[in-house]
């Protein structure tokens, strides 16, 4: 089971990479927070809480990096409860967390497609030079609403609707 995300070297040619950070028990903690209500819910119905717990919990499904200025960041989807986790992984051995967004709609009806973006399961990262307004962007597609999200990505900030 996978609930968090690691970092480490690239694996040289004599040897295996070594693990220098993993987020443990990180994003279920930052989701609780967020979403004390509705931790652990599954992607496809709300009033689900806590029914991931015995599972893969927020499970982490797709990571892309960015590079903005002189920062390296860490774009990490979970796919049960939604959203993108947004560390500075400019040092690998020290990440930092910046900003845990979810647009999903708790209150909303999956079935109704009223419940927001449900279920990220891929993400691209587009650099401000390949961007068409001329700033980074994160395009996060979506499993269950068969919907897309692009946020514009600020440095040292949280993505913004763009």
């Amino acid at each position: 089971m996978r609930r968090s995300t690691s970092t480490g070297p690239a694996p040289s040619r004599s040897g295996t990479p070594s693990l220098v950070y993993d987020s443990g028990e990180e994003f279920e903690q930052i989701t609780a927070g967020a979403y004390p209500d509705d931790f652990n819910s599954d992607n496809d119905e709300n009033d689900s809480y806590e029914s991931r717990s015995d599972a893969k919990g927020p499970e982490p499904e797709d990571a892309e990096i960015g590079v903005i200025g002189d920062r390296t960041y860490a774009f990490i989807c979970l796919e049960r409860i939604g959203g993108v986790m947004v560390y500075d992984v400019s040092d690998p051995a020290a990440p930092e967390f910046i900003e845990y967004v979810n647009n999903r709609d708790f209150d909303g009806d999956p079935d109704l497609g009223t419940a927001g973006n449900l279920a990220p399961e891929g993400l691209c990262f587009v650099s401000a030079e390949d961007s068409p307004n001329g700033m980074p962007l994160l395009i996060v597609s979506h499993e269950v609403s068969g919907t897309l999200s692009v946020y514009q990505v600020n440095d040292r900030a949280a993505p913004s609707a763009a």
